[in-house]
């Protein structure tokens, strides 16, 4: 099995980093690399969002009720659906998740997580794989500003 993370980058971001996804996948790489560095601390504080467990919990339960099997204990979810299974750790800042291939991701959890927040990015943690969950063409238009990470 595969580990990945799923991050909720702030919209500026995801627009500004949208075509430039290597950029960001390098800056998630390195502060997990690093965390004692303040200076990647805080530009991952800034650049992503606290999952709201509170929120996404409920959605999951909705969803998942008529289309497969979801426990709960605490911060770990196990799905199951059509014979397949993801395990979900939930983090504040992030969620882990566990499978064989992203198709069975992309089958159980991510159009789940496409209705919760189309704002969140994949990063594999032993595998070199890393996108965007959804597209961010429905984000308005940018202006150009700083560069985050280079």
């Amino acid at each position: 099995m595969y580990e990945y993370s799923v991050y909720w980058i702030i919209e500026d971001v995801a627009r500004h980093y949208f075509h430039k996804s290597d950029i960001l996948y390098r800056f998630l790489k390195d502060y997990q690399d690093n965390r004692d560095r303040i200076d990647l601390a805080a530009q991952f504080a800034y650049i992503t969002k606290n999952i709201p467990q509170k929120n996404l919990i409920p959605h999951m339960k909705q969803y998942y009720r008529d289309k497969g099997f979801i426990k709960i204990n605490r911060s770990l979810i196990e799905i199951y659906k059509d014979g397949e299974y993801i395990s979900l750790h939930m983090n504040e800042k992030h969620l882990k998740f566990r499978c064989k291939t992203l198709q069975v991701a992309e089958g159980i959890l991510f159009p789940m997580l496409r209705q919760f927040q189309p704002i969140l990015f994949i990063t594999g943690n032993d595998i070199d794989k890393y996108g965007w969950i959804s597209p961010v063409s429905k984000l308005s238009e940018y202006q150009r500003e700083q560069v985050l990470y280079s």
